[in-house]
């Protein structure tokens, strides 16, 4: 970005990225004078955005240092208990988070790396006894309370916990709203717009009614949409998770609500305590691949030669798109069977709807927060990978900093464009369980119903 504030930027995407970036925006001086705009799909809440939904783990329990000293600055935020603040009015429960893996397997290393972490955090900030090693699998339901576990070795941080996420996303869009200084505009965009003098420079969007919108600087914070409107190959690709879930009583639900959130590595299944009489279980691995064919998506008015080519790469399918869009079987097994591990009061209880959730997911797990390398006035913030939803509260600042050429020193290598990205682009963080490469209309065939 040159030294003076660009006069107009627009937003592609009202999620976590997008939203927060616009609150940042709108709330820093320097910017006074800068007409924000974001763009979607969906008016707000958008049914189909991976944030919208009943819940999220907020936890600071990372393998990797700089993740999780970014995430204790955030639950620092969620735990305020001002009414302004992101966890008030019953947005945050800090009920601890159990985090497990199964020895000699995948995500084992991730676990015992993130436990070092927090706990030289936690201990160095007076706070050690929050976390707890657990050794064994009846340490591990011990402390669950479920009647039930998973994994046979892990630990507790009873600082950790989980957020609302829906109405964490309702508050912040609230808040952005409240500045008076944000336009929404809900529409869906075909294509990013060059300038026909300069292709390197992109001007703004073409929207799918052939309308132009144009801004001295885009920023694209699509989600798992972003490689739908610029070539993402081999560095960001969507993922489809399962979410599963179910009614429970009013004395379950108070048996229950209190419950630590419970996730175990080595299979990526989660379980995180009801509210309302319903609980959801879940799983954060590998996921879904919908490869579909489009055009390269390359600005409109660009001189890339290879725009005529198409390509084949993995895009979201929603509920916006099929209404009836069901849940794979292979997934609701394994939810199932999930549930009759951690919960197995609740194995045979009926879930009464599923959904997928789409992912945006990078090879190393990290974010893609940088500028686009072959159009200087085009950012990109996208690349969640899953786990960008517990940094609501500082992610948008975070973004703002980038865009200002003042990306934290501990995240230049992590968030950057990387030269060259993975023929097949499975995110290898040591987090994800479950198969890679699973297609979604390939599993669907085998079976669909709740």
């Amino acid at each position: 970005m040159s030294s003076s504030p660009p006069s107009s930027i627009l937003i592609i995407g009202s999620g976590v990225f997008g939203l927060s970036t616009a609150y940042a925006l709108a709330q820093r001086p320097s910017y006074s004078n800068t007409k924000i705009t974001i763009i979607d799909r969906s008016p707000f809440p958008a049914p189909d955005s991976s944030s919208i939904d009943t819940s999220r783990i907020i936890r600071a329990d990372y393998s990797i240092p700089a993740y999780s000293s970014l995430a204790a600055s955030a639950s620092t935020q969620w735990r305020d208990p001002s009414p302004s603040s992101f966890g008030a009015n019953g947005r945050y429960s800090e009920t601890g988070l159990v985090l497990v893996a199964n020895k000699g397997k995948q995500g084992e290393t991730y676990v015992q790396k993130s436990y070092v972490n927090v706990k030289a955090a936690t201990e160095a900030a007076g706070q050690g006894k929050k976390i707890e090693e657990l050794d064994s699998p009846e340490k591990i339901a011990q402390v669950v309370g479920s009647g039930g576990g998973s994994g046979d070795w892990g630990y507790i941080n009873r600082s950790s916990g989980w957020a609302d996420a829906g109405a964490a996303m309702a508050h912040l869009h609230s808040l952005v709203v409240a500045t008076k200084r944000v336009e929404f505009v809900t529409a869906t965009v075909e294509s990013l717009l060059s300038s026909p003098s300069n292709p390197s420079t992109i001007k703004g969007v073409i929207l799918i009614n052939g309308k132009e919108l144009y801004a001295d600087l885009t920023i694209l914070a699509a989600g798992a949409w972003s490689g739908s409107l610029i070539d993402l190959q081999g560095r960001c690709t969507a993922t489809g998770q399962v979410l599963c879930y179910l009614h429970i009583t009013p004395a379950e639900q108070a048996q229950y609500e209190n419950n630590p959130v419970l996730l175990n590595m080595s299979t990526g299944l989660f379980v995180i305590p009801p509210r309302n009489n319903i609980l959801k279980v879940a799983r954060h691995a590998y996921g879904y691949l919908n490869p579909v064919s489009i055009p390269l998506p390359t600005p409109s008015g660009s001189d890339d030669k290879r725009e005529r080519e198409e390509i084949t790469i993995s895009l979201p399918r929603t509920v916006h798109d099929d209404p009836t869009l069901p849940v794979p079987a292979e997934g609701l097994r394994a939810c199932r069977q999930a549930l009759a591990e951690m919960y197995p009061s609740l194995a045979d209880r009926p879930f009464t709807h599923g959904r997928i959730c789409w992912y945006s997911d990078t090879p190393t797990g990290d974010f893609l927060i940088t500028y686009h390398p072959s159009y200087p006035n085009l950012f990109l913030a996208t690349g969640g990978s899953g786990h960008g939803y517990k940094f609501l509260p500082v992610i948008g600042d975070k973004i703002v900093d980038c865009v200002e050429g003042n990306t934290p020193e501990e995240f230049r290598e992590l968030w950057k464009w990387p030269e060259k990205g993975m023929e097949d682009c499975f995110t290898e963080d040591g987090s994800r369980g479950g198969k890679p490469g699973m297609v979604l209309d390939e599993e669907l065939r085998k079976g669909s119903k709740l």
